[in-house]
């Protein structure tokens, strides 16, 4: 019984090893660099294990968990914030529609701010063109209300990169 049981384990280890994706498969069925999967491994993303000659090996869940990431960053939501929703998945389990509705919902409000933000700074963008920068003391983004008076004579502006 014993045997029959080991036999089954190796066959059952053996066809959970085929169906894993490589890193070169999971790339070129999801479109994304090798390079790409193995920084959103190290950022805890997707993951990924060991075989005994130490190659990476992922299971197919990560073809839509990479196709998640990718839709995420295309809107603008950091990697940390995708991390998170991410982490609400379970493991093992490859994302469902409910748990796509449930993970865009939560993007949804931020979409919407950074929507409203990016309008209003649209919007005043037309009243600094008329301006051509040239009015420091009016200019509607970089010193709006003429706050920067307050602070008194000179710069306070400076931005380090």
């Amino acid at each position: 019984m014993t045997e029959g049981h080991n036999s089954k384990t190796a066959s059952g280890a053996e066809s959970s090893i085929r169906r894993a994706l490589t890193v070169g498969e999971v790339a070129e069925r999801s479109g994304v660099a090798v390079s790409a999967l193995h920084f959103y491994e190290r950022k805890g993303l997707i993951s990924s294990w060991r075989t005994s000659g130490n190659q990476r090996r992922y299971s197919r869940d990560v073809l839509r968990c990479v196709a998640i990431i990718k839709v995420a960053q295309s809107t603008g939501i950091p990697l940390a914030g995708i991390r998170k929703a991410l982490g609400t998945l379970p493991n093992g389990r490859t994302p469902t529609a409910k748990d796509w509705s449930r993970l865009s919902a939560g993007w949804r409000e931020d979409l919407d701010q950074r929507i409203g933000q990016l309008t209003r700074l649209r919007d005043r963008l037309q009243d600094c063109i008329g301006c051509g920068c040239l009015s420091m003391d009016t200019c509607p983004l970089r010193n709006p209300g003429d706050r920067a008076a307050e602070q008194g004579g000179g710069a306070h502006y400076l931005e380090e990169k």
